[in-house]
């Protein structure tokens, strides 16, 4: 079979259009000209956008793209655009939600067609290649289609007209208050209450399957649960983060052998995972498991935190320090998978044992350890999705915690701890030999941004500088790497070059890691950044009625409509995170024009997040913020003092997520002052450390006792709920 000629997205830098590059299908990266010519020749654009370590977007490829008879139709019928969701995320927004008005859910690949002047008329996520199960395949679906355009243009652009509006209203209606007032500590209880409406008692988690690992859901339950009175709710809502944060830790969807997370899983239980690694996943759980740790002080949590760590700084970090963006789910069969006359390749492979080969790597002793530890069968525990059969195949995971396991086994935990070690290193040399899943290598600004917040983060609480150090190498390279000649944040670099115009996302998680980082290392030059980048993000885009944030830049290409988002979705939204940012900023930097700016967004949200309260937790985790009042703490003494060391390990270590810390000494006073004027005058006397607890722009006399600090920091800002 001669290699296939290559089409135009050979010159592209996205892994994911590369890996498109020799399709027959005749594909173009977006842009004018791909319009221009769908224009001339009086053709439809067929819009698909993926990412290149989406299983199904594989599988699609594999059927359809890289078939030379679906490809000749779709050559003939239309002018064919592929897109990468993770370079241009702007596109994406805007056509998942075309897709979602059309067909009522969403995914990808995500399949569009529209006019040549981008509205759309079709939409659809996985299409096979022949028609199954209900879904209409290629070789039937795209000859209707060009039969439609051709012979029902007047139909067809009516309802092109009539989602391209509807979209615009629904835009337009997000930027409108709903003059019921901005949302409070009413809409946080109403979403914490649906929360508890679908969590599942049984397995953890909340809903049924597929089940989604929902972080910033967990974070608003333990805000929740310190600021309530109520000491049953307060226990009731502990557990649920507790059994949840244990029950995905235990389960399949944790990579028992080398760490880290896997995107969702497919069952209720958490044992069968979709494979892929997202590094915005491995972010998000680390800041859910940090902060479990801190309000129960369970070590498990601590543990898998930095288990998750350990995994981003080994697979996931460039030469250059900063992070990529994924793992794919699917690689090539390991040779002893062929012999049990599994396919060449599949998703999991990477990751999956069999009993045999689990005894031959372990002695007989270890190997029994091991079997009764990870649920190990000879049938295998994990089942082919379409014929439902076993395969022979194990997902590794845990019954119960170690802790418990020791018990059973009648083993001291610190012993059984030590050789699971000892047999998961097996494990993984053993794996390292198979052929690795596709590594996305490309650097996105806001995934980097996530994973700094939550290396930072985690660095502070755990007193670990090395995380925090790894937070900062990151932060580094997009400070100096992925700027443009303006100072604007630039969105993805590969290869040695940074491009695509950074959206609201980029600016509001990288902001995040840098007040992160400022309070993990107390240098002010990451505080110095995050204002400045947070005053170009308001110049671009903030709109200007409500206060809301677009997607885009004010001076962004065109496309069909200018997005906005709230929603939290596996990700937090921008806005979202803004509004914690400029709460946070706020009390940083004594600039009360940033709380100004966040109350007015949260106003300009207030529609939609009180329609439905339980899609926006990330959002509710500024409502709770703001609600509270927030508080900072200013520790003022010499720098590396044991005091003033006793001071801040306080503030790291206990669970107050509405603290904010500045550091003052001699050294940075006059930096600081700039930073945030209001320290100028919180001095300490003689040599001992003192720390001043400011709350609604006041503060208190200082305090110099890690135990009477302790005791203000506990308490939520502006006092419990209820």
């Amino acid at each position: 079979m001669t290699a296939q000629r290559p089409n135009r997205l050979i010159n592209e830098s996205s892994p994911y259009l590369l890996q498109h590059a020799r399709n027959p299908v005749d594909w173009h990266p977006w842009g004018e000209e791909a319009f221009a010519l769908a224009r001339s020749e009086d053709k439809p654009v067929f819009l698909s956008i993926g990412y290149s370590t989406c299983h199904w977007c594989h599988v699609m490829a594999h059927e359809s793209f890289e078939d030379e008879a679906v490809a000749a139709l779709l050559n003939e019928a239309f002018i064919n655009v592929k897109v990468d969701r993770e370079d241009r995320p702007d596109i994406d927004s805007i056509y998942m939600a075309a897709c979602q008005m059309l067909t009522g859910s969403g995914g990808w690949p995500l399949t569009i067609v529209m006019t040549p002047d981008g509205r759309p008329f079709f939409a659809a996520t996985y299409i096979p290649r022949l028609s199954r199960g209900g879904r209409t395949g290629m070789l039937e679906l795209v000859p209707r289609i060009r039969d439609i355009w051709r012979k029902q243009r007047a139909d067809v652009t009516a309802s092109a007209d009539s989602v391209a509006e509807h979209m615009r209203r629904h835009a337009e209606g997000l930027l409108r208050p709903s003059g019921g007032g901005a949302p409070d500590d009413t809409t946080v209880r109403q979403a914490v209450d649906t929360l508890c409406q679908r969590y599942d008692a049984r397995h953890g988690g909340f809903g049924s399957a597929p089940k989604f690992p929902a972080p910033h859901s967990l974070l608003l339950l333990l805000r929740h649960a310190h600021r309530t009175q109520d000491a049953a709710r307060r226990a009731q809502l502990t557990g649920m983060v507790s059994h949840t944060l244990e029950a995905m830790r235990l389960g399949g969807i944790f990579d028992h052998a080398g760490y880290g997370f896997h995107r969702y899983s497919t069952d209720k239980e958490w044992l069968l995972p979709h494979f892929e690694k997202m590094l915005y996943d491995q972010a998000m759980h680390v800041l859910a498991y940090t902060r479990g740790w801190q309000l129960t002080g369970r070590p498990l949590f601590r543990r898998t935190a930095e288990e998750i760590m350990m995994y981003v700084m080994r697979d996931l970090t460039s030469p250059q320090g900063a992070f990529y963006a994924a793992e794919d789910a699917d690689s090539d069969a390991p040779p002893h998978f062929a012999a049990m006359g599994l396919p060449p390749g599949g998703e999991g492979f990477f990751y999956l044992f069999t009993l045999q080969e689990i005894r031959g790597l372990l002695s007989r002793e270890d190997a029994l350890l091991a079997e009764k530890i990870w649920n190990l069968q000879e049938e295998g525990n994990y089942h082919d999705e379409s014929t439902g059969r076993k395969t022979g195949l194990n997902i590794l995971h845990l019954p119960a915690p170690l802790s418990a396991l020791a018990g059973q086994l009648g083993m001291e935990k610190h012993t059984l701890t030590q050789l699971v070690d000892e047999i998961r290193a097996t494990l993984i040399q053993a794996r390292s030999r198979r052929p690795r899943p596709h590594l996305d290598d490309k650097v996105l600004t806001d995934w980097n941004g996530l994973m700094i917040t939550a290396m930072a983060t985690a660095g502070m609480a755990f007193d670990a500088p090395h995380y925090t150090e790894c937070a900062a190498r990151a932060a580094d390279f997009i400070l100096s790497a992925m700027r443009d000649s303006n100072g604007r944040l630039l969105h993805r670099w590969r290869n040695g070059k940074a491009s695509v115009t950074a959206c609201l996302d980029d600016y509001a998680f990288f902001i995040a890691g840098l007040t992160a980082l400022y309070e993990a290392t107390h240098e002010v030059r990451w505080l110095r950044e995050a204002a400045a980048l947070q005053q170009v993000q308001d110049t671009l885009h903030r709109d200007g009625t409500s206060g809301v944030y677009y997607l885009t830049a004010a001076d962004a290409p065109d496309l069909l409509m200018r997005p906005v988002e709230a929603y939290d979705a596996a990700c937090p939204s921008g806005n979202s995170v803004t509004l914690l940012n400029l709460a946070r900023l706020a009390r940083l930097t004594g600039n009360q024009e940033h709380e100004q700016s966040a109350r007015r967004l949260l106003e300009g949200l207030s529609t939609q997040v009180r329609h439905m309260p339980g899609g926006y937790t990330m959002l509710l985790c500024g409502v709770d913020f703001l609600s509270g009042g927030g508080r900072t703490v200013v520790v003022s003494g010499e720098q590396d003092s044991p005091d003033t060391e006793a001071l801040l390990t306080t503030v790291a270590s206990a669970y107050s997520p509405d603290t904010c810390l500045l550091l003052r000494t001699p050294m940075n006073a006059g930096q600081l002052a700039q930073a945030a004027p209001f320290t100028r005058h919180l001095t300490h006397k003689g040599r001992t450390a003192c720390a001043y607890v400011c709350e609604n722009y006041t503060c208190s006399q200082p305090v110099t006792d890690p135990r009477e600090l302790l005791e203000h920091i506990v308490k939520p800002a502006g006092g419990s709920l209820d």
